[in-house]
């Protein structure tokens, strides 16, 4: 899933609901750069997490 994931893109990390929502900044080899309400930026290994895609934020 973390592959079909684009720049402008909403989702939710599904161990940390309190980050709040985020948008995808950068998808590079595996590696999602998401900007979160409450946790800022944060580069999520695609690997070892399926973020949540948010259709309607």
């Amino acid at each position: 899933m973390n592959a079909l994931l684009e720049p402008g893109m909403y989702v939710r990390h599904p161990s940390q609901p309190d980050w709040g929502l985020g948008q995808v900044q950068s998808n590079v080899g595996g590696r999602v750069t998401v900007n979160f309400e409450h946790a800022g930026k944060v580069v999520i290994d695609g690997k070892r997490v399926d973020l949540v895609l948010v259709f309607d934020p």
